[in-house]
């Protein structure tokens, strides 16, 4: 009762499997009586249409597949759900995958992907080396990049101008009087930290502050990263007053380390973060933070995706979402 195939409705129905096939995707070009049997026919026999088989006959299999570094994470998890909701409003199923940032698992999760028959993928990662554009150049189907970045600009993509974001956050600082700002920047070598490095570098240049590589720390975006950031910065003998942290988690970490040693924020210590996860929201004070709209970035990079798997003309393979800066309490 489980192997029942299109042949088997068909002998049962006494029709060509082309019928049943039309009548299974609602293909209007068959008589009422005859559509009326078919279906009676797989309600009793309990057929369930096999997408793979579908897809191999129709070139689609209406799958996603999205290979996505931490699901567990708030960041990823909002960036997945807004690419969920949009492949749902245009009927495709998705293929969900951790890659754990580790770059032989991505290109595995890739092949078995492709191997699977979907239809385009969606894909995240924190370093897209050459290796990865020479990879997806070989796909036969769309790939897109959401909150990734990728320089030569040979890969569809989603993102802000990071760059942009990390400058206006750290003249932000300016403005409010600090000279002595610290950035918590994550892993350095990351093409979106070294765009967030050199706008931060370009803000205090500009309003003639000298950059001190000691006020630059890195961290793995984690809690504890956070903590041992503040920790570092906390021993240097000229102290910052005011801290760019560039993913929340770490913010709260730095915020939690800051008050430990006896700091007031924001009185003895401004902090800005990025992202607007909802941790932002969920210490205490609430950290001032970049507006990164996850949500939308994952939306607006499932759409594109659909637009090239249905060879749709696009515009701007390079989508750049605005960003602001959402005004709370670790700041003045």
């Amino acid at each position: 009762m489980n192997n029942i195939t299109i042949y088997d409705v068909a002998r049962e129905a006494n029709v060509s499997m082309a019928t049943v096939s039309r009548v299974v995707n609602g293909n209007p070009n068959v008589k009422p009586a005859t559509r009326k049997k078919v279906l009676e026919v797989i309600e009793r026999l309990g057929y369930r249409p096999n997408a793979v088989a579908r897809g191999l006959a129709s070139k689609k299999t209406t799958t996603v597949g999205v290979i996505i570094p931490d699901i567990s994470s708030i960041f990823f998890a909002e960036l997945a759900r807004g690419i969920e909701d949009i492949a749902t409003m245009y009927k495709y199923n998705i293929i969900l995958s951790n890659s754990d940032q580790n770059k032989e698992k991505e290109f595995h999760l890739l092949n078995t992907m492709l191997g699977k028959q979907v239809d385009g993928i969606v894909f995240m990662g924190a370093n897209i080396t050459e290796e990865h554009v020479e990879e997806f150049k070989k796909s036969p189907v769309p790939i897109v990049l959401a909150g990734s970045l990728e320089d030569s600009s040979q890969v569809p993509s989603v993102n802000i101008n990071y760059e942009e974001a990390a400058y206006d956050a750290t003249k932000t600082f300016i403005e409010n009087g600090h000279s002595k700002i610290a950035f918590v920047v994550g892993i350095k070598d990351e093409p979106i930290n070294l765009k967030k490095l050199n706008g931060y570098k370009k803000a205090l240049e500009e309003r003639g502050i000298s950059f001190d590589e000691q006020f630059v720390v890195e961290g793995d975006y984690s809690y504890d990263s956070g903590l041992e950031a503040f920790d570092r910065l906390a021993e240097l003998q000229e102290k910052p007053t005011a801290i760019l942290v560039g993913a929340d988690e770490m913010a709260l970490g730095v915020v939690h380390a800051a008050q430990d040693k006896g700091y007031q924020v924001p009185d003895d210590l401004e902090v800005i973060s990025f992202d607007n996860t909802r941790l932002t929201m969920m210490v205490r004070p609430q950290i001032t933070t970049v507006v990164q709209p996850l949500y939308d970035i994952g939306a607006v990079a499932m759409r594109l995706l659909t637009k090239l798997m249905n060879k749709d003309k696009v515009e701007d393979h390079t989508v750049i979402l605005p960003h602001r800066i959402e005004t709370r309490s670790s700041t003045k």
